[in-house]
């Protein structure tokens, strides 16, 4: 696959777009850094990373040592008679208070605390490739919007030039009926076609519409005039190629990688809760007695140990059920695998039928063109019937059409072989953007920061971020 110049064969579209200076005009990286810049379902997606990078704070905060505090303010009061008391009823009561502090640390445990952090850590690396095959997604819509948009305006500029040609010969005809040349039924011909030719003017600017209402929700922008490129993408030259590239770093594929290893660490840490955990225990208690200066201070520390023993069956099932979903993972490792290879080829396929087309409508543009001219000049010297010159105008119609949706479809299916590669991001195009750093929130939270001055600059990230 080579890098083309476009070809404009459309006179009358090209005089339209040369009225448009190309310093308005919106280029396609416009509405790439628009997409990428204003894309909620992006800010969605980065959210939802951060959230994941969150968890691997909490799996590191198990290995730290856990304090805990409690207080209490009690009244103890009762009523009571003995047989000591010859029957006389006794009243007490008693205030006291007491605070206690309690530390515990997990000294062993089998791996189920590191093992929890490395599944949490490799599940952020399979979020992060989720957000980038969303990335892709929000760009190839943007590039899709932005020639569809392309495609409604030469579609109402060539219905606008067909307008006026049939306007044209309506009127001849109506000439010719007046002096006898032709027949009513020609003009009625006319007549129709001139109606018909309204309607699908109608038509196409409402497809306009809708595409340019695309295009804003798409980018963010409301589209004017947009510029052509001046070549499709460069693309590896044959499907061997792309597949082997799409395999290498297609972000599905590198996600679905990373469950499959999120899922094996599922076991181990299944496997190792149904080993016991030792645990350091620290606890520091206070008591005082409101009503006289009794008093207790104590506290205790040791090491503990505790570990199931039967629990009905529970923790094996947790065993086999981790296994299943590490089974299920790789199904999916393997279905992505061929998803992405039939996707990099319908999208060869796909360009070369666009390229193709666009070959063949140019010929047949030209061939029509000359087809009109001709049964046109043959239809003033009566060897034509105005039904003739409005077959032979309409083929020319059509034929500019399908070469403009052909131009169209190359550009769009030359985007989405990038896309089916892994190739369509903001790094790989590059755009003129900020680049979300996925890496810059996990650095600052990997730690698991409470109040510290990591934890102050993270509050400077959620504000710069807008979150706070």
């Amino acid at each position: 696959m080579t890098i083309r110049p476009i070809r404009r064969t459309l006179a009358a579209v090209a005089a339209v777009l040369a009225l448009t200076p190309a310093a308005q005009a919106d280029t396609l990286a416009d509405a790439l850094v628009g997409a990428y810049n204003t894309s909620g379902l992006l800010e969605q997606n980065r959210a939802v990373l951060r959230a994941a990078d969150e968890d691997v704070a909490q799996a590191v905060s198990a290995l730290r040592p856990v304090l805990s505090w409690s207080a209490d303010i009690t009244r103890d009061f009762g009523t009571s008679r003995g047989s000591n008391s010859l029957g006389a009823v006794a009243r007490s009561a008693s205030n006291t208070a007491s605070v206690g502090l309690v530390a515990e640390l997990t000294l062993y445990d089998f791996g189920q605390n590191r093992l929890a952090i490395d599944g949490a850590k490799v599940a952020v690396l399979a979020t992060r490739q989720g957000l980038v095959s969303i990335e892709q997604q929000i760009l190839l819509r943007a590039v899709t919007a932005f020639f569809e948009v392309r495609r409604a305006t030469e579609t109402v500029a060539l219905r606008q030039n067909n307008l006026r040609l049939i306007t044209q010969e309506l009127r001849a005809a109506q000439d010719r009926f007046e002096v006898g040349e032709v027949t009513r039924t020609d003009v009625s011909l006319a007549e129709a076609r001139l109606a018909q030719a309204r309607a699908n003017l109608a038509a196409a600017q409402g497809e306009l519409r809708a595409a340019q209402e695309e295009y804003r929700v798409a980018t963010g922008r409301t589209p004017g005039p947009l510029s052509q490129p001046s070549r499709v993408p460069d693309l590896p030259p044959d499907r061997n190629s792309a597949v082997a590239i799409a395999l290498r770093g297609h972000p599905d594929l590198l996600q679905a990688q990373h469950l499959v290893r999120v899922a094996e660490l599922s076991i181990a840490r299944a496997e190792a809760a149904m080993k016991p955990t030792i645990s350091l225990t620290g606890r520091l208690g206070v008591t005082e007695d409101f009503d006289n200066d009794s008093f207790s201070h104590g506290g205790s520390i040791g090491i503990e140990s505790t570990g199931p023993i039967y629990q009905g069956g529970r923790l094996s099932s947790l065993v086999r059920q981790a296994m299943a979903n590490r089974d299920e993972q790789r199904g999916n490792l393997h279905v992505v695998r061929l998803t992405i290879e039939q996707n990099v080829t319908n999208a060869l396929i796909q360009l070369n039928v666009a390229r193709a087309s666009e070959d063949a409508n140019a010929d047949q543009v030209r061939a029509a063109d000359v087809a009109f001219r001709g049964i046109r000049e043959e239809a003033t010297l009566g060897a034509r019937t105005t039904l003739d010159v409005l077959n032979a105008e309409q083929e020319l119609l059509d034929a500019r059409a399908a070469l403009i949706s052909a131009n169209v479809d190359e550009f769009i299916a030359a985007y989405r072989v990038l896309a089916t590669m892994g190739r369509l991001t903001a790094r790989d195009l590059g755009l003129n953007v900020q680049r979300y750093d996925p890496a810059a929130y996990y650095n600052l939270v990997k730690d698991a920061p409470a109040v510290s001055q990591q934890g102050q600059q993270l509050n400077r990230v959620l504000r710069a971020l807008g979150k706070e």
